[in-house]
């Protein structure tokens, strides 16, 4: 699923990805709302953004932190 960016964003706190660094790329962000982990580009906050459930976000987990 993806979402489109709203007002409510100011309610959701993102949490920009270690590997995002002030001198280097941006990366991804991740929220964690009720039903669902958010995800999305850091360069592009209002863009669009994933909606995984919780059993999906921890299913992808190992395949995105590195072997």
């Amino acid at each position: 699923m993806t979402l489109k960016a709203s007002g409510a964003d100011a309610k959701v706190e993102w949490i920009k990805s270690s590997y995002s660094t002030a001198d280097g790329p941006d990366c991804v962000e991740v929220a964690a709302i009720p039903d669902h982990i958010l995800v999305r580009d850091s360069k592009n906050p209002r863009g669009p953004r994933l909606a995984l459930t919780p059993e999906a976000w921890t299913t992808f987990l190992p395949y995105a932190s590195g072997y």
